[in-house]
């Protein structure tokens, strides 16, 4: 048994924090069942890099679920769903504010025809405040929330995260809500709403930058790859490259001192606390950078190692792909889609010893389940399900 065995998800969402979301609970057993406007499907069924006519995008968002097609404008559609929402633990949407209401699809509507279920809204602006009709997308939410205000070289311009971590990290976040209130019914036998602002959850994980402007009232800028209060905590230039180093306390600087074989600077006014270091970073980096200069990333990162000093070569993606760590933890792993054929995906990062999760089926293809999805769910026959195509229901 997988902990999130036969719960039954009722998947809405479209491009990547709903998705994301979803996908997480189906690695650990629950039933999603992605419903998708017929003809189109989820938006990100038409993003590239394509193997065929499948979108690799969307396949890795989209594993462990199984597809079934719904046409909300249909009033027969709407009415199919409520049934299926007998039936289901949890709704999951990604639609503006007030989406599901038109539809007559709303929590008020659905708590009704099911006290128990769990209905997450995940949002670019959450339910409420001003900003709650506006449109959102990953880059508008990392703009305004602030991360790329702190992100990318000192001096140069804001920069968007690499990851689409707007997305992603609602993503984590709804899930997370799903699960407390999981554990919240299995309680008290109730059901509840979940609201989750995409804008929200990028100020929640700005940590120490929030902090630090309150504490001092300096509004934090873009530090490249230093760390705002810890030195030395960055990259330094090898002979070949850059080489990441993390003295997080005065015995890891020490240590760092001896190997490099500049003892003096243990003592250097400058650099003899933490606070210190800090300060005068920037004269500290062009001294230890001079030193870094006289080998390569490979023989600093052994050196580095021995002595037990955190460090790291800067991985590009082809390299995180290849670390034998990360194929010890099984990162990386091998679904058979049936157009796209063997594909690699990332692995499951969460380790539960006894009911461990795992990537038992590659995304869906639109509408393949639809027919077994509601045979199962709520008894249909095949010419029942043919009945509805014919009405364009499906």
């Amino acid at each position: 048994m997988k902990p999130l065995e036969n719960l039954v998800v009722l998947d809405l969402t479209r491009v990547l924090a709903g998705p994301y979301s979803a996908m997480m609970m189906g690695d650990f057993g629950a039933n999603i069942i992605k419903i998708e406007q017929p003809g189109v499907g989820d938006d990100s069924r038409a993003f590239g890099p394509f193997i065929g006519k499948e979108s690799a995008y969307y396949m890795s968002l989209n594993r462990n679920k199984r597809s079934m097609t719904l046409n909300f404008k249909e009033q027969g559609a709407r009415d199919l769903f409520k049934k299926m929402v007998k039936k289901a633990d949890v709704v999951l949407e990604n639609y503006r504010p007030g989406t599901m209401e038109k539809f007559g699809l709303g929590y008020d509507v659905l708590k009704e025809i099911n006290p128990k279920i769990i209905y997450a809204a995940c949002s670019g602006f959450g339910e409420t405040g001003p900003y709650k009709l506006k449109p959102a997308y990953d880059i508008i939410v990392q703009a305004m929330g602030g991360i790329m205000s702190i992100t990318g070289q000192e001096g140069g311009e804001p920069t968007r995260v690499g990851a689409s971590v707007g997305d992603i990290i609602a993503g984590l976040f709804t899930t997370i809500g799903v699960s407390m209130a999981l554990y919240h019914r299995a309680m008290t036998g109730e059901g509840q709403k979940i609201d989750v602002s995409m804008l929200d959850c990028q100020v929640a994980v700005l940590e120490n930058a929030i902090s630090r402007y309150l504490v001092n009232g300096v509004v934090p800028g873009p530090l490249g790859n230093r760390h705002p209060s810890i030195t030395p905590f960055e990259g330094f230039t090898a002979s070949d490259g850059y080489v990441i180093v993390g003295a997080g306390n005065d015995r890891l600087w020490k240590k760092l001192c001896e190997l490099l074989g500049k003892e003096e600077l243990i003592n250097d006014e400058r650099f003899i606390t933490n606070g210190a270091r800090t300060t005068n970073e920037k004269a500290l980096k062009v001294i230890l950078d001079d030193v870094f200069k006289t080998k390569t990333i490979d023989e600093w990162l052994a050196m580095l190692e021995e002595a037990g000093i955190p460090c790291a070569p800067i991985n590009t993606v082809d390299r995180v792909l290849n670390d034998p760590q990360i194929k010890a933890r099984d990162m990386i792993v091998e679904v058979d889609h049936p157009v796209a054929g063997k594909m690699h995906l990332p692995g499951i990062p969460i380790k539960m010893y006894k009911t461990p999760g795992s990537v038992d089926t590659p995304a869906p293809l639109l509408g393949q389940h639809t027919e077994e999805i509601l045979k199962e769910l709520l008894g249909m026959s095949k010419e029942e399900v043919d009945a509805l195509r014919a009405k364009d229901v499906l």
